[in-house]
């Protein structure tokens, strides 16, 4: 039966992050004569950086590490993690010369960030912790709150 730890958790937290902040960045170079894209793909990469801090500020204050089974979940997780969408063949965001258009990127950037909670999501019924992942969980929901709202005014 295979082990997982909250530590594991935040520590793919900030991989996701780095991710993120990968992928708003390349945006910005991609859509560079639209500035206020960039300026709103500027702010995101920020809030990545801002949500690592958090992060690893949380990793930080973990007590207990015990690691909880979770045996149920383990094939589930794994393959979110090792998802073409999630992180591809590289271990790096994938199909990023896919994105031609704005409203490519920013329905690959929702779709992203909803892995992303798809993935904390059941990680938080498996550890021990579970407000440091809801903190987690509400960090990312912010992007897709931002990304939804950024979509509509693109209709």
């Amino acid at each position: 039966m295979e082990k997982y730890s909250v530590r594991e958790v935040v520590e793919q937290a900030v991989r996701t992050e780095k991710l993120g902040f990968e992928f708003y960045t390349s945006m910005m170079q991609r859509f560079i004569d639209n500035q206020p894209l960039q300026e709103f793909f500027g702010s995101l990469a920020e809030q990545e950086k801002e949500h690592e801090r958090i992060f690893l500020a949380l990793e930080g204050s973990i007590q207990d590490d015990g690691a909880t089974d979770w045996e149920e979940v383990s094939l589930y997780l794994r393959a979110i993690v090792e998802s073409e969408f999630f992180l591809g063949k590289n271990k790096s965001l994938p199909a990023l010369e896919q994105v031609k258009t704005v409203r490519d990127a920013v329905k690959f950037a929702i779709g992203f960030e909803k892995e992303t909670l798809l993935y904390f999501y059941a990680v938080k019924d498996t550890v021990k912790e579970k407000a440091i992942v809801e903190k987690i969980i509400a960090e990312e929901r912010s992007h897709i709150i931002a990304l939804g709202k950024f979509e509509l005014g693109l209709a």
